[in-house]
């Protein structure tokens, strides 16, 4: 399923422009950098809650489409701008994590 639809479905906020709208296979869940270093596969859209600048190297070394804030947890302007630098898209929900993995289960059935 296309990000963009993922977006609309879910009603995610979209905090950094989508780079381009990707294919989006399944999703991964986790707030241990290192977890998903070594767990997440490309084109999975990543839950979490952290909200530092070393999500951006990990979606990027991933080649993962988004990252997803759950909880509605807030983003540093920084983390932001070197999030449009990098071309990551970031998207934030006030629901939690379990939620929305929940409801992606659901749409990528």
């Amino acid at each position: 399923m296309k990000l963009s639809e993922i977006i609309d479905r879910l009603a995610l906020e979209v905090l950094t422009p989508l780079p381009e709208d990707r294919e989006v296979t399944g999703g991964y869940t986790g707030d241990l950098l290192s977890w998903v270093m070594g767990r997440a596969e490309s084109n999975m859209l990543w839950i979490t809650i952290m909200t530092n600048v070393n999500i951006l190297a990990v979606a990027s070394l991933r080649d993962l489409p988004a990252v997803l804030i759950a909880e509605g947890a807030e983003i540093d302007a920084a983390v932001l701008d070197k999030a449009r630098e990098q071309e990551i898209a970031l998207l934030r929900s006030p629901k939690s994590a379990y939620t929305l993995c929940a409801e992606l289960a659901d749409l990528l059935k």
